[in-house]
């Protein structure tokens, strides 16, 4: 290929990256208050603005900043920490953002992040898609699943702005940077969540009350019980008037499973006990002095969501 073909090659490509965030701007807010600055996304023509969940924790109200300069005061209606997502409502009416499918995202896939947490000109990063799916345990509550991760460095202020894909249309909600890789909420968990938010149903996860810790299943214990596989849940401690004590599991049981899903760690764990899960009653396998049990539990709400 000739020097020639390769710089109209290169410049093809970085007019289409310019081009995606000219588009993209318009839709990347800031959010800040008390000196904590994120990004936000315009998510409608009504108001409503998009944000990570710790970005706003515990404020009711912020400042979003406008590409163009401009500030307004937006109300936070309500936020779920379970998926790091938050719901502001501003008067103002800007450009809303244009949303993708998460579902076909592939590895490899170029995607771009952008922020605006200064309320100036947005900023953008780019890579790729690294992993699809994933589970990811985080401080903003019980973790994420079917994250999205990116190489594309998420710089201080870009938690709550949006990863996009080549035709700038919004894929994933930035919410952390960590071990040099980017994690985004997928736009379809977004979507759910925002729809619940804004209806006022409960958004959260179901609630069991133990402390446990992924322990392996010693191999004469699994073949002198039946039990097909090679770890579990061990609980460490049960929640005083939690469901899980009402239920009977104790410290020292085994979790195995739960309405026949095995439970080999946390993830399974976390991806099992979705919002649907609240108030229904669950049957628990659990391991306790060498014997396989059944249990019946009915799960909570987790303390998550405001």
């Amino acid at each position: 290929m000739s020097n020639t073909s390769s710089v109209g090659i290169l410049e093809t490509f970085s007019s289409a990256v310019e081009n995606v965030a000219k588009t993209v701007s318009p839709s990347v807010v800031s959010v800040s208050s008390d000196g904590r600055n994120g990004t936000g996304i315009v998510w409608d023509d009504q108001g409503h603005v998009v944000t990570a969940y710790h970005v706003v924790q515990g404020l009711d109200e912020v400042e979003v900043g406008s590409n163009s300069g401009e500030t307004f005061t937006a109300k936070v209606i309500v936020r779920d920490s379970a998926s790091d997502v938050a719901l502001l409502k501003m008067e103002a009416k800007l450009s809303p953002i244009a949303k993708g499918d998460s579902d076909s995202l592939r590895v490899g896939q170029f995607v771009m992040a952008l922020a605006n947490p200064y309320a100036t000109k947005a900023s953008a990063t780019s890579g790729i898609i690294t992993s699809v799916k994933r589970s990811i345990g985080g401080w903003w509550g019980a973790g994420i699943e079917d994250a999205v991760v990116t190489d594309a460095r998420l710089n201080p202020g870009y938690s709550g702005g949006p990863l996009v894909d080549a035709s700038g249309r919004m894929v994933a909600l930035n919410i952390a940077y960590m071990s040099s890789r980017g994690i985004a909420v997928p736009i379809k968990k977004v979507s759910a969540t925002v729809e619940k938010l804004a209806s006022g149903k409960a958004v959260g996860r179901a609630y069991l009350g133990i402390v446990s810790h992924p322990i392996p299943i010693p191999e004469d214990v699994a073949k002198g019980t039946g039990i097909d596989q090679e770890s579990g849940l061990i609980v460490l401690s049960v929640e005083a008037g939690s469901a899980a004590k009402t239920g009977g599991l104790s410290f020292g049981d085994v979790v195995l499973g739960l309405d026949g899903n095995p439970t080999t760690g946390f993830h399974d764990l976390r991806r099992f006990l979705t919002d649907e899960k609240i108030g229904k009653p669950l049957k628990v396998k659990v391991l306790r002095g060498g014997r396989v049990e059944e249990l019946s539990v009915t799960p909570g709400s987790a303390p998550e969501s405001e």
